[in-house]
């Protein structure tokens, strides 16, 4: 049973009164303690990491701005029963995995940027991220089921994907005020429809069926530039030097020479996508110390200059997708030491060569889908050791590129959906078993899958294997920690080899979308729904169909009326009869037993 809150604030505080008066509790030399209430205050200390000093039982801990800027593995071990973190304006830019491992009990969360992606609180029902430089929220980034209040107010906000919150299903006030926003789409559905109720605060706290009236209320606070579809041939100069998001997308600049952007470092977007641009030269973005996000998208571009991000110490996410790279541009990313997530989708890409991390060591995600790659080599990933997303669906890839694989061995989403991978042998995914979170292997006509999940074990969360050629299925019994699981639109062969799958469908508590195919009789029935299975070696243990007697309405199976054709006597019609007898829990139970006592009297020979 889960205790409220307040219960172990209350148990907690008793535990501190019974401590011995000689020995004081632990309290950090540049904060306040309040020992009776139970938190620690240490804003504006100028502090670069999570103090250790704080006192185990403490509940509430502000670390309001200070200069932590990485959270390693653990940093909240020592305090295990915070329920309030506050970790604003804390120039936050790297969250390590298990960041905030050990917060059972925390309620409210203030934190910046990158926690999406480090952790998930499911707990947690107040988060708030202001005043933290965060750009882009993408799909399904707000993971938190019981999540009802979210304040992104006063960040650097761009860009806002429809399923951003499709996971927060109790979200009811979302505060993205004081933003740079030019447009919010609708959410998706399974999303809260929220609405801008007032365009000059943008607190949004109503649901209603309507988007955001946000393109007018937002554009003269917003440090905005924009020469979006101008025709201009060349980069156009004089921008403010204010100026956090600069949208030139959709130009005829073709060539973008060194020092284009000058007097301009405060930009942290900037948008090139639709410019027509073939080259961009070396040391073209000169001077944007500040630049986060660098759109290239839909353009033409068929290589890049060593030196093309010089100058870009804050790159974070690049967006080279839907240009025409035949070759992974390999060895433009050393200038760019921040770089997390790079966009290559859509491209013409044949091969992944050996090295082609090399100055991208530190990259987090990395985005393939799309291309036509037929072979990735065992060095291709070579010191990935940070990469926790690889996408490469949509390829033409025939096989699992294992040995590659084993040199990313962080890797925590795997995509390879759409290639025209038949057969996966036994310990394809053995490199990562360790790491491997979700798995997408569906729509890829894959007929036999043999040992393939040996070694993922208890740490696979999501596997989606739908749309594929299966008549049978590997043994699921090790996935202890299978939370989504899609076997949708494949042939299944419901018969005596497919037990394994019918009785791990009934050990786990999930919904396991899978359906038979074959034998014809059973065409359209879920596997779960086959009870057919009791008869296989080994299946006895499984449930039973259900019993005729399930509908009481109706007298039991055995006494029920038959024509009269081995005694010669005449069909007995059932009657309906009421039953007289009082407080009975089931009048039509009574009138099913009084009519087969008179079937039983009417059958007698």
């Amino acid at each position: 049973m889960d205790l409220p809150v307040t219960f172990w604030i209350l148990l907690i505080s008793s535990l501190v009164l019974c401590v011995p008066a000689v020995q004081a509790a632990k309290c950090p030399q540049e904060c306040f303690c309040d020992q009776i209430q139970l938190t620690v205050t240490c804003v504006n200390k100028n502090l670069t990491q999570v103090p250790p000093a704080v006192d185990e039982i403490t509940v509430k801990l502000d670390l309001r701005g200070n200069d932590i800027q990485e959270l390693p593995t653990g940093a909240f071990m020592h305090t295990p029963y915070l329920t309030h973190l506050s970790l604003q304006r804390c120039n936050i830019h790297k969250v390590k995995e298990g960041a905030f491992r050990g917060l059972g009990l925390i309620i409210i969360v203030l934190i910046p940027a990158l926690f999406f992606s480090a952790s998930r609180l499911p707990e947690v029902t107040r988060l708030d991220l202001s005043y933290n430089p965060m750009t882009y929220l993408g799909e399904e980034a707000v993971s938190m089921p019981k999540l009802t209040h979210l304040f992104l107010d006063h960040m650097s906000l761009q860009d806002l994907v429809n399923t951003a919150v499709s996971k927060s299903p109790n979200l009811i006030h979302l505060d993205i005020s004081n933003n740079q926003l030019r447009v919010i789409q609708p959410f998706t559905e399974g999303s809260p429809k929220l609405y801008c109720s007032d365009c000059r605060k943008c607190k949004v706290e109503v649901l209603v069926s309507s988007t955001f009236p946000l393109p007018t209320c937002l554009q003269a606070e917003t440090h905005h530039s924009s020469c979006e579809n101008r025709g201009h041939t060349k980069v156009p100069r004089g921008f403010s030097a204010s100026t956090r998001l600069l949208d030139l997308r959709g130009n005829n600049f073709h060539y973008i020479p060194s020092n284009s952007f000058p007097g301009v470092a405060q930009v942290v977007s900037l948008h090139l996508q639709r410019c027509k641009i073939v080259d961009v030269e070396g040391g073209a973005f000169s001077g944007m110390k500040g630049l986060i996000y660098l759109y290239l998208s839909e353009n033409e571009l068929t290589s890049l200059s060593p030196d093309a991000f010089k100058g870009l110490p804050k790159l974070t996410y690049l967006h080279l997708e839907k240009n025409r790279f035949t070759s992974f541009p390999k060895g433009v990313f050393k200038l760019v030491p921040s770089l997390l997530a790079l966009h290559l989708e859509n491209n013409s890409i044949t091969k992944l060569e050996p090295g082609i991390m090399t100055g991208a060591e530190g990259l987090r995600a990395l985005y393939l889908t799309g291309n036509a790659i037929v072979h990735v080599s065992p060095r291709a990933l070579y010191q990935a050791n940070d990469l926790d997303m690889l996408h490469l669906g949509g390829n033409k890839l025939k096989e699992v590129p294992t040995e590659a694989l084993s040199k990313a061995g962080n890797l925590r989403d795997l995509r390879l959906s759409g290639n025209s991978i038949r057969w996966i042998g036994s310990n394809a995914f053995k490199p990562l078993g360790r790491s491997l979170k979700e798995l997408y292997l569906n729509n890829m006509g894959l007929e036999k899958v043999s040992g393939a999940l040996a070694g993922l074990g208890p740490g696979l969360r999501s596997l989606f294997l739908e749309g594929n050629q299966l008549e049978e299925v590997p043994d699921f019994h090790p996935l202890t920690a299978l939370e989504v699981i899609n076997l949708a639109d494949n042939p299944l062969m419901c018969d005596c080899p497919l037990l394994p799958l019918r009785m791990w469908i009934e050990k786990v508590n999930l919904k396991v979308r899978a359906t038979c195919a074959n034998p014809p009789e059973l065409r359209g029935r879920r596997v779960k729904d086959v009870h057919g299975f009791k008869a296989c070696p080994g299946g006895e243990s499984l449930p039973s169909a259900p019993a005729v007697t399930s509908k009481p309405a109706k007298a039991p199976k055995a006494t029920k009326p038959k024509p009269m054709h081995l005694s010669g006597h005449r069909q007995v019609k059932m009657l309906k009869v009421k039953s007289k007898i009082r407080g009975s829990p089931n009048t039509k139970q009574g009138a099913a037993k009084k009519a087969a006592e008179s079937t039983k009297r009417h059958s007698m020979p």
